[in-house]
């Protein structure tokens, strides 16, 4: 007879302290889906996930304990700590992504370590969503802008880690009903708004989902609400293409606008229940939305959904939708196979509603202004409006909104102030990491959805990173496909080693035309999800636009 059990047991010590975070356990057991909640709390407090503290979590949530390790694995913003093994005091990110790249990542990079001594780790980072203002530090949770040694320094030396984070100057909720916030969902809410005409106008805008895939709205509440119930929403707040902010600069200025598209969506379509997933490097919008939940369930204005606001961990990936549902469920964030589609088998197996943020926060302006309003916007036979999260070469950076199908040169002059100083335009991404690179000459050609197809090319979230004649395309190139290698979940072997395969390639003096071609081939036709589908577009932009680069050996 076995006296012991198998495996690596938990201590007392070790459940007491995974108790007091996540308490005790109801009657029915811990959730699953808050797995990735509860590793939060230890990471939190414990500035590491400990392996006896997973071993206990595991035990207290009845889970396997490969399954507890494969997720916290699987997330970047999680430490895992070998037994003895001291976590870093403080931990400072400097985000290495293209915009940050050109400002002068790197030297901040080589000089960081030396200059706080060994009691800080200084690590590399993906986009943190602050492209206008690069380069960027994190210190723990506190971004500093147009960083420079001595200002992460002082950051560091002030402790300025330890604050909330809390964004000042954001409309209040007392603010937005004075403004007429909220008497649109209230009349749709109490059925004093049609439901049908509400669609309807929605379809006749034109509006359609502005986190990358550009699918039209009002089809889709259409096909979610045709679906049995119990249906959910589940908002897309986790804005991780590089170069992309805009999502986060309209959170910290107006939430309850984005919050009254959440109330209007969910009556609408008839969801049970919202979830919120909002990336973990915005810290500051995490307190600032959380206290206008807080404010709206003290002070409703109609009958509101159930909501959870949900943290996520660091994973690019969970920009993908049916990624984002797993990583809700408390998995890892693997994308789905397709069909079914989450409309129909979506979070919990039920129809789910899945919008990125900003096509939401549209939704009150449209229906109280008329299609027409935004449909009549644009330029060049395109129609609505976008918002262009602009950085790189140009005099004046930030979230532009813009008529849909203005051109990069059209935006650079009126938006933008122009090139910066001692800077011409070169070449352009139109689209972030995976929307492609366009030279100067196509500067010219409308920026929408459908219009940069035939160039290789796509608009995606509108993150457009402008690049002047001291950069170079194939560095650019690199520096995404070094972020796909890095971010695929792999799932997938074209993706998963395709990336990294084409990373190394890309890194040398010659580039391997034929190799890298059939790697891009393989890559775009065979990964499951997005990912690994656009992964190949700088690759084929730089050997169409740039031979030059490639042929004179990156000269």
């Amino acid at each position: 007879m076995r006296l012991q059990l198998r495996g690596r047991q938990p201590d007392d010590a070790a459940l007491a302290e995974v108790r007091a975070l996540i308490g005790d356990a109801p009657p029915q057991g811990h959730r699953r889906d808050l797995l990735i909640e509860h590793l939060h709390r230890l990471q939190d407090t414990y500035l590491g996930l400990h392996r006896h503290h997973l071993v206990a979590l595991a035990h207290e949530m009845n889970l396997p304990r490969a399954e507890v390790f494969e997720v916290a694995s699987f997330y970047h913003h999680f430490d895992l700590l070998d037994d003895g093994q001291q976590a870093a005091a403080l931990t400072v990110r400097v985000c290495d992504s293209l915009s940050c790249a050109m400002a002068g990542a790197g030297d901040l990079l080589a000089r960081l370590p030396q200059l706080l001594g060994p009691n800080v780790r200084v690590v590399p980072a993906p986009c943190v969503g602050r492209c206008a203002q690069a380069p960027v530090a994190v210190v723990h949770q506190h971004p500093v802008n147009f960083a420079t040694p001595q200002k992460v320094q002082q950051a560091v030396e002030q402790k300025q880690h330890h604050d909330d984070g809390k964004i000042e100057g954001a409309i209040s909720l007392a603010d937005y009903r004075a403004q007429g916030g909220y008497e649109l969902a209230a009349a749709v809410t109490n059925g004093e708004a049609s439901v049908e005409q509400i669609l309807d106008t929605l379809e006749a805008s034109g509006l359609r989902g502005l986190g990358g895939a550009g699918f039209p709205m009002g089809r889709k509440w259409r096909i979610v609400r045709s679906q049995p119930g119990p249906r959910l929403l589940a908002v897309n707040l986790d804005e991780g293409e590089p170069g992309t902010f805009k999502d986060r600069v309209y959170l910290e200025r107006d939430p309850h606008r984005f919050l009254e598209g959440v109330l209007i969506a969910a009556q609408v379509v008839g969801t049970e229940k919202v979830f919120i997933y909002l990336r973990d490097e915005y810290h500051g919008c995490r307190q600032s939305l959380a206290q206008a939940l807080s404010d709206l369930e003290n002070n409703p204005p109609c009958p509101l959904p159930q909501w959870e606001l949900r943290r996520g961990a660091g994973a690019y990936i969970c920009g993908e939708e049916s990624a984002l549902l797993e990583s809700l469920e408390g998995r890892r964030g693997e994308p789905r196979k397709r069909p079914p589609y989450i409309a129909e088998v979506g979070l919990f197996g039920r129809p789910t509603l899945a919008h990125n943020f900003e096509t939401l926060y549209w939704v009150r302006d449209i229906l109280q202004k008329g299609a027409e309003w935004f449909s009549q916007q644009g330029r060049h036979g395109r129609k609505g409006l976008r918002s262009f999260s602009v950085s790189g070469r140009v005099r004046e950076p930030g979230v532009k909104l813009a008529p849909a199908g203005i051109t990069l040169r059209e935006l650079i002059d009126e938006y933008c102030g122009g090139m910066a100083e001692g800077h011409t335009l070169y070449a352009y991404l139109p689209g972030g990491a995976s929307g492609g690179i366009l030279p100067a000459r196509l500067a010219d050609v409308p920026l929408d959805f459908d219009t940069l197809q035939a160039h290789g090319c796509f608009i995606g979230s509108a993150a457009v990173v402008v690049l002047s004649q001291h950069d170079r395309a194939r560095d650019a190139a690199l520096n995404v496909m070094r972020f796909f290698a890095d971010e695929s979940c792999g799932q997938c072997t074209p993706c998963r080693v395709g990336t990294e395969k084409a990373a190394k390639l890309m890194a040398t003096p010659q580039w391997d035309a034929s190799t890298l071609n059939d790697l891009a081939q393989v890559m775009g036709d065979a990964s499951i999800c997005g990912l690994g589908q656009a992964a190949p577009n700088p690759i084929r932009c730089v050997l169409t636009y740039f031979p030059h680069e490639v042929q004179e050996g990156g000269a």
